[in-house]
């Protein structure tokens, strides 16, 4: 079956832009488009999107306030969200990770890169790259959020689940935590479920939050 995406943005040019190269993808189709935050919410509903491409800035109700209210809400619990941000201005990114979003995109990526993101996320693998943007958001995760406190800390995990959570952390997907550690990827994807379970997290996006919050991944690691 195909990812049934779903294209949040205010520019009628660049959801049109969008469109055009989801739909060159023989894997995924665009179910809808919205404007504004409110049309995305209620077209999750209606469309049965797989997946939300989520601009941040947008009338109406903006992506942070729409991914909140589309995680909060059971009926859309299969729902995937990928934030846009603008990536020099837009440092709300962290929000929205803590809203429920599972991964983000820079709008000035390559195409193929949007299209392989939208089948990462699709498929609740790695979250973020590693590099300048992990250290974006490791700076804005120092400020303590009250929506994370159902989740544990790292304390009660084993080294290799540290191992593997700071991993994570750092834009690893599965793959290459297998390699880095000398795993299987089955081996690599188990302690990732199993990691999340003790945790009580709910994705890898809440994994990324923890790690840095807990200092298990330091602002400028790679």
């Amino acid at each position: 079956m195909p990812i049934r995406v779903l294209l949040a943005d205010d520019q009628t040019l660049v959801r049109a832009s969008f469109a055009m190269l989801v739909a060159s993808a023989g894997d995924m189709e665009v179910v809808a488009e919205a404007g504004t935050g409110r049309q995305a919410v209620d077209l999750a509903r209606s469309a049965r999107a797989d997946l939300v491409v989520m601009d941040i800035r947008m009338p109406d109700l903006d992506g942070i306030e729409a991914t909140r209210l589309i995680a909060a809400d059971e009926d859309l619990a299969g729902v995937k969200v990928l934030v846009l941000t603008t990536y020099d201005t837009d440092e709300h990114i962290v929000d929205a990770l803590r809203a429920g979003a599972s991964g983000f995109l820079v709008k000035d990526i390559r195409p193929a890169e949007l299209l392989d993101a939208i089948r990462t996320v699709a498929a609740g693998d790695s979250l973020l790259s590693p590099g300048p943007t992990s250290r974006l958001i490791a700076r804005f995760l120092r400020a303590p959020d009250a929506s994370m406190s159902a989740v544990g800390g790292p304390d009660g995990l084993s080294e290799r689940e540290r191992q593997v959570l700071t991993l994570v952390a750092r834009g690893f997907n599965n793959t290459e935590i297998a390699e880095a550690l000398g795993l299987s990827p089955l081996t690599a994807k188990t302690h990732v479920s199993r990691i999340m379970g003790k945790l009580g997290a709910r994705d890898r996006a809440q994994l990324v939050i923890v790690a840095y919050e807990s200092g298990l991944v330091t602002p400028g690691e790679v």
